[in-house]
């Protein structure tokens, strides 16, 4: 038997209330969306994407951000109706039953605690350069202890360290287009006007073909993983419905205007096969430009980057584990909230996982941590998936029971969400044909088989008590 939805009468938002605070505003939501999925991805990882695609990875960032914009939309509409800290898990459980909500909840943790590693591996590998008489695992140990205090504190704290953080990465990301866009026109000093030439030049504005775009896709799909932490944290401020639809809506246009502009500066200034994969794209036009010391600009930035991101991972990894405790999902020993509504065994739980994936890091970066790298790297478009799917269930429900919290509808019901699925379905069928992405594919297929199978199995349990 289904999960009825909650009646009108329960809360605004539509949940029981939870005993987390609500104390993040609605600027720290709007720059956490923003912000969430600006990291080392898009200033570093873009390279890769262009090597592949040439000037074509703007069609390849369209396609990836079109698809993260309707998943965002659909899951926003389920959100702005009913508010919780356990966001896509709460609402596939609802919609498909406890085996949704506890594969869901449990693979996006797992997903988080082992990106954690690598965020906080690669802050300390910049800080050590910097410091090179400061071991890595000292930087390490710094910034977890740090980031944990921060969380056990108080949410507001998280919401500050993330709109500061968030705003130092928007504010580089505009600078970065102003700047590009005024040395294409050859408006800086010591420029020229660059034209059309490395957009149509060296084999053209598609290089490789649709080949190229699409793999150029898979390249840069992944980098827009993140907006969901800000569905996660609508629920702890101080008008949830209304938050979250507001966030949701500014998020999701401007990063795709972020990412799209970039790309479009990018090889427009320079020639595409002139960039090198691993590389920041961004550094070499700040140095074609003549900007000075462009290179420390740009590890600052992506340093913070990382910090803003391991930050972001640690609370929505906290709040999704606490969710889970409280469905039963979890130890209810979790359920522990301080005076100021933060759920801090939740948060110990995640930093001690959290930890012992930066330990295999820092010890088997090539095997142990690899094969657990791997085993989350289609993970996101599972999420997605299901995030899909329970839209599609819940929404003839939420109009038929309470119409009136629609107020961030998806675009053209169900036909955009059925385009999502598919369009996920494509990017699965296209990393298993892919040498590179097929071992991410594999991996995380068996992580989510272990995980459905104890669903599965606790699911069986039930029903026999």
């Amino acid at each position: 038997m289904r999960d009825p939805l909650p009646e009108p009468s329960v809360t605004e938002g539509g949940l029981p209330p939870e005993p987390l605070s609500h104390s993040l505003k609605q600027r720290h939501l709007t720059m956490l969306g923003l912000g969430g999925v600006i990291g080392a991805g898009l200033f570093v990882g873009s390279g890769a994407g262009i090597a592949v695609a040439g000037p074509a990875i703007i069609c390849s960032y369209l396609l990836a951000g079109a698809l993260a914009m309707l998943v965002m939309r659909a899951l926003g509409e389920m959100s702005a109706a009913m508010p919780a800290s356990g966001s896509f898990s709460v609402y596939a459980e609802k919609a498909l039953g406890r085996w949704a909500g506890f594969s869901a909840g449990w693979l996006y943790w797992f997903l988080l605690v082992v990106v954690l590693a690598v965020e906080a591996t690669g802050a300390a590998k910049i800080a050590h350069g910097w410091l090179p008489s400061v071991d890595q695992w000292v930087w390490v140990l710094l910034f977890m202890v740090v980031f944990t205090l921060t969380n056990l504190a108080a949410v507001r704290n998280f919401g500050e360290f993330e709109f500061w953080f968030a705003a130092l990465k928007v504010g580089a990301i505009v600078l970065f287009l102003v700047l590009g866009t005024l040395a294409v026109f050859g408006l800086l000093p010591d420029t020229e006007p660059v034209g059309l030439a490395n957009l149509t030049g060296r084999g053209g504005f598609s290089p490789e073909g649709m080949g190229g775009v699409v793999a150029g896709m898979l390249a840069v799909v992944f980098a827009f993983g993140g907006l969901e932490v800000v569905t996660i944290a609508a629920a702890e401020s101080d008008d949830p419905a209304r938050s979250v639809s507001r966030a949701v809506r500014s998020a999701v246009w401007r990063i795709l205007f972020f990412y799209v502009g970039s790309m479009l500066v990018i090889v427009t200034l320079l020639p595409w096969d002139s960039l090198k994969p691993g590389e920041s794209p961004y550094v070499a036009v700040l140095d074609s430009i003549g900007i000075p010391a462009a290179g420390q600009i740009m590890n600052i930035v992506v340093f913070v980057a990382l910090l803003s991101a391991l930050n972001a991972n640690l609370y929505g990894s906290s709040r999704m584990v606490f969710s889970l405790a409280e469905r039963g999902e979890a130890p209810k020993g979790l359920l522990k909230v301080s005076g100021g509504g933060v759920p801090r065994r939740a948060v110990l739980a995640s930093v001690v996982f959290g930890f012992a994936s930066v330990v295999l890091n820092l010890l088997w970066p090539d095997t142990v941590f690899l094969y657990m790298l791997n085993a989350v790297g289609a993970v996101l478009l599972f999420v997605w998936a299901l995030i899909a799917v329970s839209q599609l269930r819940l929404r003839p429900r939420l109009e038929r029971e309470m119409p009136e919290r629609l107020t961030l509808p998806m675009w053209a019901f169900p036909y955009l969400t059925w385009a999502a699925l598919l369009g996920m379905a494509a990017v699965l069928v296209l990393m298993l044909f892919d040498d590179s992405a097929r071992p991410q594919l594999l991996w995380s297929s068996g992580a989510a088989a272990v995980v459905l199978l104890v669903a599965g199995y606790r699911e069986l349990r039930a029903r026999r008590g």
